[in-house]
């Protein structure tokens, strides 16, 4: 279980920090034209919000090329903490996941994680599709499902941040992290398959 959550949580802090996916899509999704505002300039303030949502000892959020709301602010400390709590996940999970794959390495035990592997592979895909087929809609309950308020639906003309964060960078998100959870699996299975029946 832990290697799994590992491979997940570990997906979640590479797709956050992967900052040229955002420039891409400011190209991509015109952005710039959208909000009026330079590649340069949306890109510091990009990574203003990802440092404020990486780095616990920031505690305070301040886009130099945006106003924000009370409502949005708290918005971003609710994200805050999910980023930190994924983190944790994360870092425990690799520790865990260190002694066991040593436990199943010393005991020759790799025919354990082979079926667990196998069925694991089709999750992604299922996730992949539900994006394919409606993005609004699973996009709406994971908000619904990590929080407990309205506060994720920003007003353009209080937080107009969200006009550089469009929801198709999200989903762009949501596809790069679950290629990458599904790449790690496909690896796992196979390394896995080949230790066991080799």
């Amino acid at each position: 279980m832990s290697l799994f959550l590992f491979i997940v949580s570990f997906s979640i802090v590479l797709t956050i920090n992967l900052t040229p996916l955002y420039a891409f899509d400011i190209d991509y999704l015109k952005i710039s034209q959208n909000v009026g505002l330079s590649k340069e300039i949306l890109m510091e303030n990009y990574r203003i919000l990802l440092n404020y949502l990486n780095l616990p000892w920031i505690t305070e959020l301040n886009f130099p090329n945006f106003p924000s709301s009370e409502s949005g602010l708290f918005h971003f400390y609710e994200v805050k903490r999910l980023f930190i709590l994924d983190y944790v996940i994360a870092m425990i999970t690799a520790v865990g996941s260190f002694f066991y794959l040593r436990y199943i390495k010393k005991n020759q035990l790799f025919w354990k994680l082979v079926r667990p592997f196998q069925i694991a592979i089709a999750v992604p895909f299922v996730v992949l599709f539900m994006i394919a087929v409606s993005f609004d809609q699973l996009f709406v309950a994971f908000h619904k499902v990590f929080f407990n308020n309205d506060a994720w639906l920003f007003n353009p003309s209080t937080d107009p941040i969200i006009l550089a964060l469009p929801e198709t960078f999200f989903m762009h998100c949501f596809i790069l992290a679950f290629v990458l959870i599904e790449l790690q699996i496909i690896f796992g299975y196979f390394y896995t398959k080949r230790k066991a029946f080799n």
